[in-house]
């Protein structure tokens, strides 16, 4: 055998093996290669839209924390103005019901006072009767009257 045909010969074959390859077995390779580089762009493109997404939401959360920050201390402030007012209210009306307490024990006061007159009074008239009874008992004297009448005087 002669190497020159041997050569030949193999080498139909391979052209034959290549010719197959590149239209059948090399088309669908490169598709499937192309598709996997499709699927991993997508990937990293998704990927990098995650991350604006993060980014931003990660600025929207801080925007929120701010906002929320702002009103807790608006809240605090309105509770701290209101428990002021409340306290103040308070005095007020503790205020208002000393006021009330002490106008009762003046009232109190001046209707007891009112009654111990009310009471002299009576005593008074029961010294005058009872100076009366003894001036009537005994004769009719303007020196010893007036000494009785004196003696009512002090006695009152």
């Amino acid at each position: 055998m002669n190497i020159n045909a041997t050569l030949w010969i193999q080498w139909i074959p391979f052209a034959i093996l290549a010719w197959v390859t590149a239209q059948f077995i090399w088309p669908v390779i490169a598709k499937a290669l192309d598709e996997r580089a499709a699927k991993i762009a997508d990937g990293l493109a998704a990927a990098d839209r995650a991350k604006t997404e993060l980014a931003s939401a990660n600025k929207a959360v801080e925007a929120q924390l701010a906002q929320t920050r702002t009103d807790s201390t608006k809240l605090l402030g309105d509770a701290e103005k209101r428990a002021a007012a409340i306290v103040e209210e308070a005095k007020k009306r503790a205020e208002d019901e000393a006021a009330k307490i002490v106008a009762q024990a003046k009232a109190d006061a001046d209707q007891q006072v009112v009654r111990a007159r009310e009471a002299l009074r009576e005593q008074v008239a029961a010294l005058a009767v009872k100076g009366a009874e003894a001036i009537l008992r005994k004769e009719v004297d303007a020196g010893v009257h007036a000494e009785l009448l004196t003696r009512l005087k002090q006695e009152l």
